[in-house]
């Protein structure tokens, strides 16, 4: 499954809220060396419920927009 995240760094909390087809993703941690692409990862993991290695940034990798890949089952 593909789905179209805008993330949004250094929030003042980590959170994910579903719109429609696409996802804002708040993280605490700042753009610099992935920080926030691995809060983006693991906050999105928790909240498909599924392992961090099932979840993977495709497109976007240095910007707000991204496509990400979630394997289920």
């Amino acid at each position: 499954m593909k789905i179209k995240v805008k993330v949004v760094p250094h929030s003042s909390k980590d959170e994910v809220v579903r719109s429609g087809d696409e996802y804002t993703v708040r993280v605490k941690a700042m753009p610099r060396e992935g920080e926030a692409n691995e809060a983006v990862i693991k906050l999105i993991a928790a909240h498909h419920k599924v392992n961090k290695a099932s979840v993977r940034i495709t497109s976007g990798l240095t910007g707000r927009n991204k496509i990400i890949e979630i394997k289920t089952g």
